[in-house]
């Protein structure tokens, strides 16, 4: 099994900056990818930022040129440095890993239980 806990999440107000992180432990062989989505109230969750293993990063439209993903390998960690927070950004932000726990077993999908991210005006 494989945890990914959050942190980093809170209030901030417009303009401002947060830094998130998710670590991943358990049984973990390889992490093909890591990423941030986020849900807002009465939307479908989306990408945030991804960064597959031997790639580039992607973002989201909404927030290429504010948000920048990174990932720290040896501590199966993922960052996500939030700035420029506009209210639109409000929401819950969830954590993902695509996981292999071990040699030659599939991937599976694996998240975070959330962090609420809130920019006020």
């Amino acid at each position: 099994q494989v945890q990914l806990v959050e942190s980093g999440g809170g209030l901030v107000q417009a303009g401002g900056s947060l830094r998130l992180s998710c670590a991943a432990s358990g049984t973990i062989f390889s992490i093909n990818a890591m990423g941030w989505y986020r849900q807002a109230p009465g939307k479908q969750r989306e990408l945030v930022a991804r960064i597959v293993s031997g790639s580039s990063a992607n973002y989201a439209d909404s927030v290429k040129g504010r948000f920048t993903i990174s990932r720290d390998n040896a501590k199966n960690t993922v960052y996500l440095q939030m700035s420029s927070l506009n209210p639109e950004d409000t929401a819950v932000y969830y954590c993902n890993a695509v996981v292999r726990p071990g040699y030659g077993t599939p991937a599976y999908d694996y998240w975070g239980q959330g962090t609420q991210v809130t920019v006020s005006s």
